[in-house]
């Protein structure tokens, strides 16, 4: 994920009610019977909800993050939100969970609830826990500098490691990331082999590996409060469900992105906890869909709630003018993808916007986009086609 995309929401699909209509810069099909169709565009991301460009900017003329929220969130309530949140930690691939010794260091079954310290051997570099018994039992060894793998214990259940409140560095087959909070075995089902590695932490400690992910810790102190609230609502909102059995969110930009104690940055930390446990509430007293992007173009999109409202964004002038590029290739690759009607359009001759919001430059978003070529033709949504063709957002023309 780039850096300010709020990919939770990326692969949301917009619908294909009709939008406005095509703007006069949108000509038709043989006007455009090209090798490749030029794109100009402005924004970055879906749009709805915080503009985190935008809540810089604002931050500039002065307002508070709670003023800003209020721009970008109208009608909600504030509320707190604390607890723990359970995150799948996808790049460790591997079903095993090998952890770095530390001072500290317990092993915990969760099958009969005992505890063991790690104080022995000394010479012992790496733990680690691996499903055994067909998932039904968790197995703890140990490795030294350059040895083999010796089996300390074999207990009942899943399995997880803590160290009192200190970070532990997980190993993983792409490098090693430190985390708060608890390491946990687990899986799908109770019993499998195939299981995950989930980081369980207090909430604001998770924000604390996902706000400089998603926001420069270098911004203003009202923009970082902004984000953080933003990021603990959405979290708290996600967490209410579930994502599975094991994990109640994960770590990329299906959700939010999440580096852990390694990402952490003291700017950010200060942000989420001056603004410690604030969260924004819907009608019914919940967490809010508190969707948010790095620049929506310098007008808001309309999300699936009454507080994604659109509207001009005076704050945000980022993301203006950026281009793009629709080769041939590119244009038969995305209509083959394209999820509501895969197609093999031939040679490829032409886009043409067929609706498009009615909100912001080039008459709005481009809801629908038609994509011709020699054997026939596929009609995607706006957001489908800006996911498929890597473009920046919807917010664009055909040039």
């Amino acid at each position: 994920m780039k850096l300010l995309v709020a990919l939770s929401t990326l692969v949301l699909a917009a619908g294909l009610a009709a939008g406005a209509p095509a703007q006069a810069g949108d000509a038709a099909p043989a006007e455009r019977a090209a090798p490749s169709v030029q794109i100009t565009g402005n924004g970055y991301g879906h749009g709805h909800g915080l503009s985190q460009y935008g809540a810089q900017g604002a931050a500039g003329q002065g307002l508070s993050h709670r003023e800003i929220l209020g721009f970008y969130y109208p009608g909600l309530t504030w509320g707190s939100a604390g607890g723990n949140v359970s995150v799948l930690l996808t790049a460790d691939t591997s079903a095993d969970v090998v952890v770095v010794d530390r001072a500290g260091l317990r092993y915990r079954s969760l099958g009969n609830g005992r505890t063991f310290r790690l104080t022995r051997p000394r010479a012992a570099r790496l733990w680690r826990i691996t499903p055994s018994a067909g998932g039904r039992t968790s197995t703890l060894a140990w490795r030294g500098q350059r040895g083999r793998w010796t089996t300390v214990r074999t207990t009942p259940g899943e399995a997880q490691f803590t160290a009192r409140g200190k970070p532990i560095t997980l190993v993983t087959p792409s490098g090693r990331r430190a985390y708060r909070g608890v390491l946990r075995s687990a899986g799908a089902t109770a019993t499998t082999l195939q299981r995950d590695t989930v980081n369980v932490v207090p909430l604001d400690s998770y924000l604390k590996g996902v706000v400089p992910r998603e926001i420069p810790a270098s911004w203003r102190a009202a923009a970082l409060r902004s984000q953080a609230v933003a990021a603990r609502t959405y979290a708290a909102f996600d967490r209410r469900d579930g994502a599975a059995r094991h994990y109640q969110i994960c770590d990329t930009t299906s959700c939010q992105v999440y580096g852990g104690f390694t990402d952490e940055h003291p700017a950010t930390n200060r942000a989420i906890d001056a603004t410690r446990g604030q969260v924004l509430l819907d009608a019914d007293a919940l967490p809010a869909f508190t969707q948010f992007s790095a620049s929506n173009g310098g007008y808001r999109a309309a999300g699936s709630q009454p507080y994604l409202a659109a509207g001009r964004d005076p704050y945000d002038t980022a993301y203006r003018g950026w281009t793009a590029t629709v080769s041939a290739d590119l244009a038969r690759r995305v209509a083959a993808a394209n999820p509501d009607d895969p197609t093999d359009i031939g040679t490829f001759r032409s886009l043409t916007v067929l609706g498009r919001d009615g909100g912001g430059a080039f008459g709005g978003r481009v809801t629908s986009i038609r994509i011709t070529g020699t054997a026939g033709s596929t009609v995607l949504t706006g957001e489908n086609f800006r996911y498929l063709a890597a473009l920046r957002s919807t917010l664009f023309t055909l040039s």
